[in-house]
């Protein structure tokens, strides 16, 4: 009975040394992102899905076509994984005062509360996804890091009951405007020279 009490105490502890990073710690690092103009224009990002034990799972690429007006961000993203599935998810925005966002997205529940300070952004939604033909809901604490090479790295942890199961590692980068967005083929293609695979 103690060993057990004793391993409950132990988890919880570990649980409460895992809460999230205060982002008012990064107010002020360089160079300084702002989400609404970052993401203006069209972007490309590479990505991977690692399991619990580090090992990739899924390896992906988005186009994304960002519209922002002063005051509200709309992301249409669309996603081509290795394996040749396709997905699409649109984000809307809405800023607010002192670097603070309101997201909303077709797949994720409910409004997402955002921030953005210094080279940082952090938003935790929840998200429903299929595992294994049934639905489960996963608690995403979602960050993003600008770096000096105007590259944005964006590092998700996916979790349940508090325990990280999965980690999705992004790398954005922006186009020109002119850039022509690749079909969902040439997509899969480049899947093998995504920075991080």
């Amino acid at each position: 009975m103690y060993r057990k009490m004793a391993w409950w105490l132990a988890l919880v502890l570990l649980l409460a040394g895992c809460s999230s990073v205060d982002i008012d710690r990064y107010a002020d690092t360089t160079p300084r992102l702002d989400i609404g103009e970052y993401f203006a224009g069209q972007t490309r990002a590479w990505g991977m899905v690692q399991d619990y034990r580090g090992e990739v799972q899924r390896r992906f690429t988005v186009e994304i076509e960002g519209d922002y007006d002063g005051d509200t961000l709309t992301l249409d993203e669309h996603f081509v994984y290795d394996d040749g599935e396709t997905d699409r998810r649109v984000w809307t925005f809405q800023r607010q005062d002192d670097g603070r966002w309101v997201g909303r997205a077709n797949d994720v529940e409910g409004p997402v509360e955002a921030r953005q300070s210094g080279h940082a952004f952090n938003m935790t939604y929840r998200l429903p996804v299929e595992v294994s033909g049934r639905e489960i809901t996963f608690t995403l604490d979602d960050w993003m890091f600008l770096q000096p090479d105007d590259r944005l790295i964006n590092r998700t942890a996916m979790k349940k009951f508090g325990i990280t199961l999965a980690e999705i590692t992004i790398v954005f980068e922006r186009l020109d405007g002119d850039a022509d967005s690749p079909d969902a083929d040439t997509l899969s293609d480049t899947n093998a020279d995504a920075p991080g695979t």
